[in-house]
């Protein structure tokens, strides 16, 4: 191997394990940004001898015990490392009078670590644009340039970001725990909320010359089956992982060679990934066995109608349609309102899909939303009533920030132009 290929290697190695050595870190050290630190300089350290004497059999724990005599080397040199290694003292005390034994487990409870450093960087006491550049960082491995680029905004926004997001935690003075009862489950809410928007970015990006980002949508995955492991009896917890396998297994079907979006009812089913579709359909079961009608199981239940439909025309769309009426009742917004007129108008005719968008055509929230006048478009369309349809195409098109879509919707303005 060269040199260039020993370092990814010890990369690779380093983004398996980082989650879970930073998260014994912060345990200890009680300071997620520190941990971090600490863990990035065991990275270094791992760079300059794993050359020379090979990956350790337990990486993980080498790159542990290495952050943690670290951890001593910095709050000995801290002006306040009296203080802090009495409130730490046990720990770190424990770490100096111990030998590493690289043979074992990285820690017995890292399970429970990794639960707190989810919960953690998705506090709510930070920014939702916070939380998704944190967890990127700390859970998925992306850097900051890659967090940037996946989003479209400067490095230097997103280093801002994950910033604020670590001093407004440490200013806060958050345990580094899981909730217990009501709270738990006001921040759970919150976890699930940041991996369903990273999903979503990955699936259907919102801006950029690429409509989808396949990345994304594998760092939210991982991340939801991490959750799904340490959370085995959440039903929303597994309804979001099926939501997001069932919805994964169409990406290659999503795009033509060339970039161009493929529409749902016009993509070669057989393209979609049958092993995506079991794993999102066992979540699903689970999902439903532990009572799950919140609004991640009641989507999965919908994305696992298109998935068992071997022909776009065998699609059940009189039970999507009711279960959107569902969810539209245990989560009332405007977005669903709009999946439930598109779901309405298959079931029933495009007309009863225009009523249920009519009703939502001045939701302050879809002022600039450009599936708004897309879909409204398309259901003029196919009532015949081309002109109309095209003026909703093009001002769709000048709503979108995504390139790819704004050319599949100038196509179709361009459709009603032409002669019926």
């Amino acid at each position: 191997m060269t040199d260039r290929d020993t370092q990814r290697a010890i990369e690779a190695v380093f983004r398996i394990e980082q989650a879970r050595v930073i998260a014994g870190l912060t345990r200890i050290v009680r300071d997620v940004g520190l941990a971090e630190e600490l863990a990035q300089d065991a990275l270094l350290v791992a760079l300059k001898h794993w050359p020379e004497s090979g990956v350790p059999r337990n990486p993980g724990a080498w790159l542990m015990q290495t952050a943690k005599h670290r951890a001593i080397d910095y709050f000995r040199r801290n002006k306040m490392a009296a203080r802090k290694l009495d409130e730490l003292g046990h720990d770190l005390r424990e770490i100096e009078s111990t030998a590493p034994d690289l043979d074992t487990p990285l820690d017995d409870d890292v399970g429970d670590d990794l639960l707190k450093l989810i919960f953690t960087s998705c506090h709510p006491a930070i920014s939702q644009e916070a939380r998704v550049a944190l967890t990127l960082r700390l859970l998925g491995g992306l850097t900051t340039d890659e967090i940037a680029r996946a989003f479209l905004v400067p490095e230097p926004t997103i280093a801002q970001r994950i910033v604020r997001a670590k001093k407004s935690l440490a200013e806060a003075g958050l345990p580094f725990e899981v909730p217990r009862a009501e709270e738990r489950d006001a921040r759970l809410g919150s976890v699930l909320e940041v991996l369903y928007l990273v999903f979503n970015e990955g699936y259907s990006a919102t801006a950029g010359d690429d409509w989808t980002r396949p990345a994304l949508c594998e760092e939210a995955m991982r991340l939801g089956r991490i959750l799904a492991g340490l959370a085995p009896r959440d039903a929303e917890v597994h309804g979001l992982v099926a939501l997001m396998e069932i919805q994964a297994s169409r990406l290659r079907a999503r795009t033509a060679h060339d970039g161009t979006p493929i529409l749902l009812l016009d993509q070669n089913r057989g393209l979609w990934d049958q092993l995506l579709i079991r794993r999102g359909l066992a979540a699903l079961e689970v999902a439903e066995d532990l009572g799950g009608r919140g609004p991640y199981a009641l989507q999965a239940a919908i994305a696992a109608c298109h998935a068992r439909a071997r022909k776009g025309e065998d699609t059940d769309w009189p039970r999507i349609a009711a279960l959107y009426d569902a969810l539209a009742i245990t989560t009332p917004n405007p977005v669903i309102e709009l999946n439930r007129a598109v779901a309405h108008s298959m079931a029933f005719g495009p007309a009863d899909g225009l009523a249920i968008l009519d009703g939502i055509a001045h939701a302050p929230a879809l002022k600039s939303y450009h599936l708004l006048p897309s879909v409204r478009g398309d259901f003029l369309m196919k009532l015949g009533r081309r002109d109309e349809a095209r003026l909703e195409f093009d001002r769709a098109a000048g709503l979108t920030r995504n390139q790819r879509e704004r050319d599949l919707l100038l196509a179709r303005a361009a459709e009603c132009a032409a002669p019926a």
